[in-house]
């Protein structure tokens, strides 16, 4: 069979006054690997600690490596998948071409409530961290944080805004420096450059596992904390030059790092920082890397890690903004959504309406909720979205063979990664069901209610011939 050859295809936006206009192909696979990376790499600072809370410090060393391989397989599918479906929208895109409408709208939803909800703890994070530095500087009183996660998100909006190449440009010189930061901080308080100050046999003994197995069940969920986000590579994929070449190096590229970073971080942290302090993140630490240089006694360490910290989380929420609003672009120009939302500057080539529109959401998310409430609600919309990995590549295979179109990716092994992800999927549905059952249930529910809506009332107005972009040939078996 003749292979089809449709990675190249330009997708085509609505500008005002009906005028087509495209987003711009302007990234390469750096920028990729800054989108992944700098989304993530606020997870190695914060949130993941939450998981030595809830078992003990090796406990969130086992949760770190069980993401991991989850993650690894998530990076696999995708790179094949977005090399070929090479569309804004990401995992929402491919749901409407290989499962059904459904099923899209769904992970559309999926995508950027879990973005958006990132993009909320990255501001409150960084709020702490202005506290926290005026209180060393001398402050007095307790500083209101309150205007600076205001302005924090309102100024990557406006970056967001004005273009995607200097947004993304932006994300690979401070995700660069955070990356740095933790290999610095490994290599001094190891002992490796200075004197090492880690001990971890006096700070795990008889606390290693303070809950037994069932901490480590416990505590598999915050572990996809230092992982959360890679699959927002997806999301570059109308605006990359390349998508059959930039797409699957730089998300491969960017798993990698992450696995090496959330390592260095944990055997950092843990060896510095006592594990009731490192697991409390109401009463103890907030961001971890940064209070382990605090406990270095170097000023130098204190002041690296402090922008380390304020990089990962504008770093995060910069990519956070950029993907979400590519999801709920998508969905608009598709008529999921209302069509207003399909919209493209004219000027800036960025889908700037839905840029615009999803700000106040995530206003009301950082000022309003608590930190481990918004990081779960994010986790849990991103292990979604997760669980219909395995199924998208599967039918993907099934419906259109290695030898029926062209791959710019062909992921080994297959299909046991995919199902390596459901099973991995399943056991963390478990584990979060156990700490979080309320939110859980209270989520699936609120998806069940917006599905029944999309089906009965929204998908009257989809334009459903239009929204197939790519030329396919025939699915096997249809």
């Amino acid at each position: 069979m003749t292979e089809v050859d449709i990675t190249s295809k330009t997708m085509d936006g609505i500008g005002p006054h009906g005028v087509k206009v495209g987003l711009l192909r302007v990234l390469g696979p750096a920028h990729v690997w800054a989108l992944g990376v700098g989304i993530v790499l606020v997870g190695e600072y914060m949130g993941w600690n939450f998981a030595v809370g809830k078992g003990g410090a090796y406990a969130a060393l086992i949760a770190c490596w069980f993401a991991g391989i989850l993650y690894t397989c998530v990076a696999m599918i995708d790179s094949e998948v977005t090399s070929t479906v090479a569309s804004a929208g990401g995992q929402y895109t491919q749901a409407k071409h290989i499962v059904g409408p459904l099923m899209a709208f769904n992970v559309g939803l999926y995508l950027v409530f879990a973005y958006t909800m990132l993009e909320a703890a990255n501001a409150i994070t960084a709020g702490y961290l202005v506290s926290v530095v005026a209180t060393m500087t001398g402050h007095e009183g307790e500083l209101n944080q309150r205007p600076f996660i205001i302005l924090v998100i309102m100024f990557l909006a406006w970056l967001n805004y004005r273009g995607v190449l200097a947004t993304l440009t932006f994300n690979l010189v401070i995700t660069a420096f955070a990356f740095a930061a933790i290999l610095i901080l490994f290599l001094s308080t190891s002992g490796i450059i200075g004197a090492g100050i880690m001990d971890h046999a006096a700070l795990f003994e008889g606390h290693a596992l303070p809950y037994g197995w069932i901490g480590i069940l416990a505590s598999l969920h915050f572990g996809l904390w230092f992982y959360l986000g890679i699959e927002g590579t997806t999301q570059a994929a109308e605006e990359v030059r390349s998508p059959a070449r930039a797409l699957p190096f730089g998300t491969l590229a960017g798993i990698m790092t992450l696995l090496i970073a959330a390592t260095l971080t944990w055997y950092v942290c843990s060896g510095v920082l006592p594990w009731e302090f490192l697991g409390d993140g109401v009463n103890g630490s907030v961001a971890p890397l940064f209070d382990t240089a605090r406990l270095s006694g170097s000023a130098g360490l204190v002041w690296l890690l402090g922008f380390g910290t304020l990089f990962a989380t504008l770093a995060s929420a910069n990519g956070c903004i950029n993907d979400a609003s590519r999801a709920w672009f998508a969905m608009g120009r598709d008529k999921y959504l209302p069509g207003w939302f399909g919209a493209v500057h004219p000027k800036y080539r960025t889908p700037y309406r839905a840029i615009v529109f999803l700000v106040p959401i995530a206003l009301i998310f950082a000022l309003g909720a608590p930190l481990d409430q918004v990081i779960t609600f994010s986790i849990l919309s991103g292990l979604l979205g997760y669980t219909f990995m395995p199924l998208n590549i599967i039918l993907f295979r099934r419906k259109w063979p290695l030898n029926s179109i062209k791959r710019g990716y062909e992921h080994p092994f297959h299909p046991l990664p995919a199902i390596m992800l459901l099973s991995l999927c399943g056991v963390t549905f478990f584990a979060v069901f156990l700490g979080y059952g309320t939110q859980l249930v209270a989520m699936i529910g609120f998806y069940i209610v917006v599905s029944l809506w999309f089906h009965f009332w929204r998908y009257r107005f989809v334009n459903r011939g239009a929204q197939f972009t790519m030329p396919w040939p025939k699915p096997q078996g249809y």
